[in-house]
C-alpha cells in the first residue's frame, strides 16, 4: 500500500470536505480507483468507511452553528436505510457498470450545479 498517496488522498478529501461539504464521492472514490487502482466497490465501500471519520469537521461547523443536527438526524434515518439497500444492490453490478453509473451520476451533477441560479 502507498501510505503517502493514502495520506495526500484523505488530506485532499479532508480540504475539499470542510471546505465545500464533498469529500467521499467527488474526490476519494475517483482518486482511489486511478491512484491506488481499487476496484469502484472498494473505492466506495472505502470511502464509506472515511465518512466515519468526518465528525471533526461537523464538530467545527457545529460550534460555529453551520450545523443542523435535528435534520442531520432525519436525514441520517433515511441514509441508514438506503446505504444498506444502495449497498446490497451494488454488489449485483460489474464493476465497470457501476464506474460509468458513478461518472454520469457526477456529471449531472456538476451541469445542474453550473446552470442553476
Amino acid at each position: 500500500m502507498q501510505i503517502w498517496t493514502c495520506v495526500a488522498i484523505g488530506l485532499a478529501g479532508g480540504i475539499l470536505s470542510g471546505l465545500m461539504g464533498v469529500g467521499g464521492g467527488i474526490i476519494l472514490i475517483p482518486l482511489m480507483v486511478l491512484l491506488l487502482k481499487m476496484t469502484q466497490h472498494q473505492a466506495q465501500g472505502t470511502s464509506l468507511a472515511v465518512i466515519c471519520l468526518s465528525f471533526v469537521s461537523v464538530l467545527v461547523y457545529y460550534k460555529k452553528g453551520h450545523a443542523n443536527l435535528s435534520v442531520a438526524a432525519l436525514i441520517g434515518l433515511g441514509f441508514i436505510a438506503g446505504g444498506f439497500l444502495g449497498s446490497y444492490l451494488a454488489d449485483f453490478l460489474p464493476d465497470q457498470v457501476l464506474r460509468k453509473c458513478f461518472a454520469v451520476l457526477m456529471i449531472i451533477i456538476a451541469v445542474k450545479m453550473l446552470i442553476s441560479k
